[in-house]
């Protein structure tokens, strides 16, 4: 047999044809050796390894990737679906202080029964929630810590353009706390942001819009220390008073599945915390450096005028591992800093001062952690430069797709002076092109197109979110029943 094969490789080879010949090679299987005595692949595979588990370092029992992941090493956009079971943490923005790489603070949290919850949503943050792969119209209710507008400031765009997206179905709602005075909280500013865009919102209404204006306020006493400010589908969210210079700051905690994710927002170390935060699986707080004197020679802020600034409203390193060592969660994480190698090791040596435990930087955007009862793992995201939308994600249960009519027009809302002195278009398309332009909207009522007439590309990019929701629900409706 070797000999053939032997013969056949030379023949093939002088014609040109070298891999088909190895390929011919190797068809024959490998000798079966006698195997080593299981003293030995113990002493090899396991040897050094206490109690037969690996533990190296700091990484803890639990600490490890789940088989399901594409990667260990990296999180990619759209390459991984959410476990029925599982919970997904990923730090769309993680500083103060807006710059290329780190936005402002916001944190998105995506469920096994497919909720996906925003909690903050500083300026810059929707360009990372548009890299991570997520439509804009998936998110329905925001959870503000406080009024810093570093906390709130990308809600304007996720609210204009969430709507032109998709969000023509459900109304966004926005959870945050009470002030002393009406006329600092939630209420107000969302009052505030609808007159600021409302020029935007008159000129998109030429669009389909459905509820997609009807923002929601879901403002709640800042001083009701554990009360409930969302409860749905299996998920209960409390929330508590935080102590950050001026009334009207919180943290909350979500619960599901029996998973625990914890965001304090900003503010003071706190005793008043731990009842709310106690054996959380993640547990992120915020926590700022205190080395004022060298960051003002890196940053230009005076060193006065960050060390009042942390003394007044923030959680410095060695307060925020004190905290986490008397809650004891099983991932403590910080956020809302900044991101710098002459930072970074002094923070970590402050934090170890006090928690010996699993800890990792919320920092910079886009790390990623996936959270199930047996394991947490953390992965810096790869988010991309230049990424293209998700398309709008739609809940296909029906059998249909519903688009609302434009609730105005351009003749409504402009001159027609303006509007007929634009060039005409067989001017600037070249000879023998020219599309049909459409310049009216084609349909006088809402647009209803049955789920079987939609073209396949639509239906599966635009359902993809609902169908894999469904999936999951079915996992644990079977499991709840077992």
């Amino acid at each position: 047999m070797n000999k053939i094969l032997k013969h056949l490789k030379t023949v093939i080879s002088g014609l040109g044809f070298v891999a088909v010949a190895t390929q011919l090679a190797l068809a024959e299987p490998p000798a079966v050796q006698k195997p080593s005595s299981a003293e030995e692949v113990k002493a090899a595979l396991f040897g050094g390894v206490p109690g037969d588990k690996w533990k190296e370092g700091l990484l803890f029992e639990g600490i490890k990737p789940s088989p399901w992941m594409a990667s260990a090493s990296n999180w990619f956009p759209r390459t991984e679906k959410v476990q029925p079971n599982e919970m997904r943490i990923i730090f769309m923005g993680s500083a103060p202080f807006i710059r290329p790489g780190q936005m402002n603070t916001a944190i998105l949290v995506e469920l096994g029964n497919g909720d996906i919850f925003m909690f903050d949503i500083g300026e810059g943050s929707p360009a990372n929630i548009i890299a991570s792969g997520y439509a804009l119209n998936e998110i329905s209710d925001v959870f503000i810590t406080h009024l810093h507008v570093d906390h709130f400031g990308g809600l304007p765009y996720l609210w204009m353009f969430g709507t032109w997206a998709g969000g023509w179905h459900n109304n966004l709602t926005v959870h945050g706390p009470s002030g002393r005075t009406p006329e600092y909280g939630t209420n107000t500013m969302v009052d505030g942001m609808k007159m600021m865009t409302g020029w935007h919102r008159d000129a998109f209404s030429v669009f389909p819009v459905g509820k997609g204006w009807d923002i929601e306020v879901n403002e709640f006493d800042f001083r009701d220390n554990g009360g409930v400010v969302y409860e749905k589908n299996g998920v209960k969210i409390t929330h508590w008073q935080r102590s950050h210079a001026k009334d009207g700051a919180s943290g909350y905690r979500l619960d599901w599945n029996d998973l625990c994710f914890v965001w304090t927002g900003d503010g003071r170390p706190n005793m008043n915390d731990i009842p709310y935060v106690k054996d959380c699986d993640v547990f992120v707080t915020e926590q700022q450096p205190e080395l004022v004197e060298i960051s003002s020679g890196v940053q230009g802020v005076p060193p006065f005028l960050a060390r009042y600034t942390i003394d007044t409203h923030h959680t410095p390193g060695y307060a925020a591992g004190y905290v986490a060592n008397l809650v004891q969660p099983r991932l403590f994480m910080t956020t809302h800093m900044p991101f710098d190698p002459y930072i970074n090791e002094e923070s970590v040596a402050e934090i170890r001062e006090h928690w010996k435990g699993p800890f990792h930087f919320g920092a910079p955007d886009g790390i990623v952690v996936n959270v199930t009862k047996e394991q947490i793992w953390v992965r810096e995201g790869i988010l991309p430069d230049f990424p293209n939308s998700r398309a709008p994600q739609f809940d296909f249960s029906n059998g249909q797709l519903v688009v609302p009519h434009p609730t105005t027009s351009r003749e409504e809302i402009q001159e027609p002076f303006i509007r007929e002195s634009e060039i005409d278009p067989k001017k600037y398309y070249p000879k023998g092109y020219h599309p049909d332009l459409l310049t009216d909207w084609p349909v006088k009522g809402d647009l209803v197109v049955p789920l079987d007439q939609l073209p396949e590309s639509l239906k599966n990019s635009m359902g993809a979110a609902w169908r894999h929701r469904v999936e999951n629900q079915k996992v644990l409706d079977a499991q709840s029943k077992n």
